[in-house]
């Protein structure tokens, strides 16, 4: 089964770049705001753009992934994630930018969630949550391509160039992606189901009335749209400015201190995968203390004061990224409280919560600040009232999944 394993390695590289396009405005945010003439507001609503069209994006991809086929729907939006990277690239004024960044958003859109199908079609189920948190990894070596080695990169290239470089990479493998995969394994017969052949006809309609109706389907979304909105938020753009413009750091050392929250995720996402998968056979009560965690750590943070040992800050950084990985469980807590054939729906329906979390939070963040403090909206006043808020909304959100259904899977897994 060599294929598979290709299959994994593309697609996650494929979900690598889209990690790396969501993040890197936090270290370049100084150069866009000079270059596309932005203020506090404008530059949260340009990054929110990817996120907003991202989410929408599910809809119809919930509608079409299980008929058209991973295969196809990722080569054909990457190339349009592509375009919008040239654009972004290129961009001089504000609008440029977010039609740039919502291409990228659409063509990023499907990155994760085929990347999800596949799995479940070339995978044993029982090694899901283990193969997912691994792809949460490498995908998060991606947000650690958009701190340092970005700054390296622009730095030697220019924001412009380094941006039309990564199209580039990004082309080559979308025709990687094209070539080797296919949508389903063998099915004895010498030859391969065409893709989007999938036996059963998904009954989209009656299984999203259905999750609609469905209260711990609500409680999960509100719990990824709290928290990834504010973990993103943070992580993907008001990070780098509150380092370099509150805590005076270069953007050198701002970038070293988001590359370590990154390591705190891509350490995380497979521990805790493994963790619930073969220790505590849970899913909310490692998901319920990760939220706790994310907020008392978003607090500490804003309590920081310039000077405070590097060091320190440091360790909250990686803190944050490390609990925030547990709550990547909730893909997996979702599917498993679904039937089997509204599996899909599931996923994807948290997946349009969990991108506008990020919109809503990057665009209301700069709102909140720029309106609280119009003089001084990139101050440390406006910084620490937006991490408060961020503080608030977690803990309410944890309150809310302790009512969530847990899941458990007795048994021995199958290995991969």
């Amino acid at each position: 089964m060599h294929r598979r394993w290709a299959i994994f390695a593309i697609t996650s590289f494929n979900f690598f770049l889209s990690q790396f396009y969501r993040s890197s405005n936090a270290v370049i945010a100084p150069q866009l705001l000079q270059d596309l003439g932005l203020d506090t507001a404008g530059l949260g609503l340009m990054s929110a753009a990817f996120f907003y069209a991202f989410a929408f994006t599910q809809i119809p991809l919930s509608m079409l992934l299980d008929r058209i086929g991973p295969r196809r729907m990722m080569t054909g939006l990457s190339l349009l994630g592509i375009t919008g990277a040239l654009i972004f690239a290129w961009s001089n004024s504000l609008n440029q930018g977010i039609i740039g960044r919502s291409l990228l958003g659409i063509g990023m859109a499907c990155n994760l969630m085929g990347t999800f199908k596949l799995l479940t079609l070339w995978f044993p189920s029982g090694s899901f949550a283990t193969l997912s948190g691994a792809v949460f990894s490498i995908g998060f070596i991606g947000n650690i391509a958009a701190t340092t080695p970005l700054v390296f990169l622009v730095q030697r290239l220019g924001w412009r160039m380094a941006f039309t470089s990564i199209a580039g990479i990004n082309f080559i493998l979308v025709i990687m992606l094209f070539c080797v995969v296919r949508d389903k394994p063998y099915q004895g017969s010498g030859h391969e189901d065409a893709p989007g052949s999938v036996p059963e006809t998904p009954r989209v309609l009656p299984n999203m009335k259905l999750l609609l109706k469905n209260r711990d389907y609500w409680i999960i979304s509100l719990g990824t749209f709290v928290g990834y909105g504010s973990f993103a938020a943070f992580q993907t753009l008001w990070a780098g400015p509150y380092l370099i413009e509150v805590m005076g750091f270069s953007p050198f050392h701002a970038g070293n201190l988001l590359l370590i929250v990154n390591l705190g995720l891509i350490i995380g996402s497979p521990m805790w995968g493994a963790m619930t998968d073969r220790v505590f056979k849970t899913r909310k009560w490692i998901i319920l203390p990760g939220l706790f965690l994310s907020a008392a750590t978003m607090l500490a943070i804003t309590m920081i004061n310039p000077g405070t040992a590097i060091l320190l800050l440091a360790t909250l950084f990686f803190l944050f990224g490390l609990v925030r990985a547990s709550n990547l469980l909730m893909y997996a807590h979702i599917k498993e409280l679904m039937p089997l054939d509204m599996a899909g729906a599931a996923m994807t329906g948290i997946n349009f919560f969990t991108m506008m979390g990020p919109a809503v939070y990057l665009q209301g963040l700069g709102l909140f600040m720029q309106s609280l403090y119009p003089h001084a909206s990139r101050g440390p006043a406006a910084f620490n009232a937006a991490f408060v808020l961020c503080t608030v909304t977690l803990i309410l959100a944890s309150l809310l999944y302790f009512v969530a259904k847990d899941t458990k899977r007795p048994g021995t897994l199958r290995k991969v």
